[in-house]
């Protein structure tokens, strides 16, 4: 699947030539990261020229071979897939990267198009649609799913936790009393109150369990080891 040169690809005798689009595949889960890329070596005009297990070898992978569209995982060793976007990017501003994972949280979506992915996809995609995916970013444009694009919508319909309010909701996710996550975060236990309804009202829940299970669902907490 790799060392395919650029250039261009006969499509038939006398017919104009079809331009290669080169990419680079990076997942940490060997059969998902050779699926995908004999999803993409059987399109026409696409070949994948490297594969990387992780981060760091995605950064490296990238630097050598200059694709034409890199896919990346976002939950890898070393570095995961934000990190890579950043340091690609940071090496090549003009970078064109897909994010294709299993998590469709809206907090790593934003985190990862801030970074500069310029497409979100979830691996239950079609073949069809990952095709088209990496075709319309190699052109520059961006594509999100309808299932990524309607977190992003919903999210910014709602008011952002302040710094204070993602503190106590930490707390409370660790199982704190009030009075010990005022004696954690150096405040009264009346402001944890007022803090925590604040949460709860943005968060649209009435209590701590609801809330947990939606900061959880929102990428805002994470269960230890995720």
């Amino acid at each position: 699947m790799t060392g395919a040169p650029s250039g261009d690809l006969p499509d038939g005798a006398g017919a104009p030539a079809l331009r290669v689009l080169r990419v680079l595949v990076a997942d940490d889960h060997a059969l998902m990261r050779q699926g995908v890329a004999a999803v993409l070596d059987e399109a026409p005009g696409v070949r994948v020229v490297a594969e990387a297990a992780d981060g760091r070898a995605a950064v490296d992978a990238y630097l050598a071979h200059r694709p034409d569209v890199a896919l990346v995982d976002l939950k890898m060793p070393v570095l995961d897939g934000v990190a890579t976007v950043a340091a690609i990017r940071a090496r090549d501003p003009h970078a064109r990267i897909v994010i294709l994972t299993t998590y469709d949280a809206d907090d790593d979506v934003e985190r990862a198009l801030r970074a500069g992915a310029r497409a979100y996809l979830l691996k239950d995609v079609q073949p069809s649609e990952l095709v088209a995916c990496v075709r319309a970013v190699a052109q520059g444009r961006a594509w999100v799913s309808p299932e990524v694009a309607a977190k992003l919508a919903e999210r910014v319909t709602r008011v952002a936790l302040t710094p204070r309010e993602m503190g106590v909701l930490r707390e409370l996710a660790a199982g704190k009393s009030n009075k010990e996550i005022a004696g954690a975060l150096g405040i009264v236990e009346g402001t944890v109150k007022v803090h925590a309804a604040r949460v709860y009202e943005k968060l649209g829940v009435q209590n701590r369990t609801e809330a947990l299970a939606v900061a959880l669902r929102r990428g805002l907490l994470r269960l230890p080891g995720a």
